[in-house]
């Protein structure tokens, strides 16, 4: 409940939670009166949609059994919580194969994926695309594809873009052309109708320099002109957005913050030509 008041507080719409603490394995246990507090929560602030960020420690491509049995638990244990608060999804790190070979470990991350949609109801996992930093799953959208067929095809598995992540690898999102290029090609790959939630983040690394480095917004190589840009682009309306920058002294996103994000957005339209919106 401390996540929706302190998101009202600063203003947003949308925020990001975790369903217990995000490095370590022992999962929150939560009663029925635990979740319809959350609810009520919700309904009564102008907070109007969460998703989860699943914990740091899964790791879906592992073929390591312990550590494959407690990522899988525990993503599933995350999607019951997603069931039970209506959430948006559950954003999810699709690993790092290490050392082994790329195609048995998407193999292994969809397979893994689709068994915790099967043990759960209604909310989607939204694979989260990143930097490209050695050995990490999911950076191109040909290998997000990949583990979207292993899992099923399910439309309860969905993407997760983070502007940051998308420029570390090198997907050149600053003008309207080139960030309209880039949602082509993951609609080509994955289909855009699978793109069910923003991270918004400067990057403090330049353009494919494969290291995951948020700034604060218009602080890093993006910069406020880009960030407006993607913000705005019109294949991204209705998504549910969330920061995940720095902040003042590495305490996260203020007010401020969303503040600037919700005009970055809005000149974004007006450059494009486009309606007012939030």
């Amino acid at each position: 409940m401390k996540a929706v008041g302190r998101g009202a507080d600063l203003g947003c719409e949308s925020i990001q939670i975790f369903n217990q603490s995000p490095r370590a394995w022992k999962p929150t246990e939560y009663a029925d009166e635990d979740f319809a507090a959350f609810n009520e929560a919700m309904a009564d602030s102008t907070v109007e949609a969460v998703i989860i960020h699943a914990i740091y420690l899964i790791n879906p491509a592992t073929p390591e059994k312990e550590l494959r049995e407690k990522s899988r638990d525990s993503l599933i244990h995350a999607l019951r919580v997603g069931d039970e608060i209506g959430a948006a999804g559950v954003v999810l790190h699709p690993g790092s194969r290490k050392q082994d070979e790329l195609l048995p470990a998407l193999q292994r991350a969809g397979e893994m994926i689709g068994e915790a949609i099967g043990e759960s109801e209604r909310c989607p996992v939204l694979i989260e695309q990143m930097a490209g930093h050695k050995g990490i799953l999911g950076h191109t959208f040909v290998e997000i594809a990949g583990m979207i067929e292993v899992a099923g095809g399910s439309d309860r598995v969905g993407v997760c873009l983070d502007s940051c992540h998308l420029f570390a690898y090198g997907y050149d999102i600053r003008t309207e052309e080139s960030l309209g290029g880039v949602v082509d090609e993951l609609d080509k790959e994955v289909g855009v109708d699978r793109l069910g939630a923003l991270h918004l983040n400067d990057s403090l690394e330049a353009l494919g320099a494969r290291r995951d480095r948020h700034a604060d917004l218009g602080k890093g190589e993006i910069g406020n002109d880009s960030l407006a840009v993607f913000l705005s682009e019109p294949r991204f309306d209705g998504l549910v957005a969330t920061l995940e920058t720095p902040g003042k002294d590495k305490k996260g996103a203020s007010k401020r913050d969303v503040t600037h994000a919700r005009k970055l957005r809005q000149r974004g339209r007006e450059e494009r030509g486009l309606p007012s919106g939030t």
